[in-house]
């Protein structure tokens, strides 16, 4: 996608609409402020665009001028999983650390979603690209020019990208705990957000201590399995645990799931002790392994030691 440039020539175009933020969706989409600079020229693109015909011919022509990906890293690993064709996504960091991505397909208008996803994500920090939520699409008014299983498929992309994403800051932190800094990351730090994935999210509200019967009221099936097992494993003082999946009804990412797909996690452990943020993160995300298999689209977490709590 280097040196291309993209455009709607040709294509009847309209006056983009005001973009929805989540101050004004019934469905709380994520403001688009919030989005990547490139991913919002995409959006005020693609709303210009008239005619869902018109839609689809530009995915065809992004799919048309995305560069190829070098045959040694179409594997297993970049392969994303549930697309109707087969697509590829491979991610590193740049020289400034911000990820860079590359992806390719068998099909041109895969292979076009896949460089609307590349163009829009890449040459941003890791963290940015983890808080974009997959509602994004609902703004690029896609749903008439794409069948169920491509709409899905898009959805897997963005999750690969985004696990990559991941991967690489978990991969920079081991290399700067390899280097002798061995400072403990602090859960003040940005907010993050994963699809299928754990995140970082400082407005949730602090429970009592143990957990009270309060917390565990109105949890489902799915949110008393995770209360438990958090409180086997890791003995929490305090945790909470809040089914937010209400706030979520209608997004892309959750359709076809079983209801209880958003939470919000705090926990205070003597267990994360010595461990950074990220491998904090990734405590939580292997416990709950099973549950983000089936179903559990993602998770807004806080997690603190005792002493962390008590300093404040």
């Amino acid at each position: 996608f280097h040196n291309t440039s993209i455009s709607f020539q040709n294509i009847p175009t309209k006056s983009p609409p005001p973009l929805q933020s989540s101050s004004s969706s019934s469905t709380q989409l994520q403001p688009i402020e919030e989005l990547p600079p490139k991913l919002q020229e995409i959006i005020k693109l693609f709303q210009s665009v008239e005619e869902p015909k018109a839609k689809y011919e530009q995915l065809m022509f992004y799919g048309k001028n995305l560069n190829p990906l070098d045959t040694q890293f179409k594997t297993k690993e970049n392969k994303v999983e549930g697309c109707v064709s087969q697509v590829w996504v491979r991610a590193y960091l740049d020289k400034d650390k911000n990820v860079v991505y590359q992806a390719d397909s068998d099909s041109v208008l895969t292979k076009g979603l896949a460089a609307l996803l590349v163009n829009g994500l890449s040459g941003r920090p890791v963290q940015e690209v983890l808080r974009v939520s997959p509602d994004f699409a609902v703004l690029l008014g896609l749903q008439q020019s794409l069948t169920p299983s491509r709409n899905n498929g898009f959805l897997n992309m963005l999750k690969l990208m985004q696990r990559k994403a991941l991967e690489l800051l978990i991969e920079a932190e081991k290399g700067s705990e390899s280097s002798g800094n061995g400072q403990i990351v602090n859960d003040n730090s940005e907010n993050t957000s994963l699809d299928s994935k754990v995140d970082e999210n400082s407005g949730v509200v602090a429970s009592s201590q143990n957990g009270s019967e309060e917390n565990s009221s109105g949890l489902g099936s799915r949110g008393m399995r995770i209360k438990e097992k958090l409180e086997r494993e890791l003995s929490p003082i305090e945790l909470e645990v809040e089914d937010v999946s209400y706030q979520h009804a209608g997004h892309a990412g959750v359709r076809g799931s079983d209801g209880e797909t958003h939470f919000n996690l705090r926990i205070v452990s003597k267990e994360l002790e010595g461990k950074s943020l990220v491998k904090r993160h990734r405590l939580v995300y292997s416990l709950l392994d099973e549950e983000l298999q089936s179903g559990l689209h993602a998770l807004s977490i806080v997690a603190k030691t005792p002493s962390e709590v008590e300093a404040k």
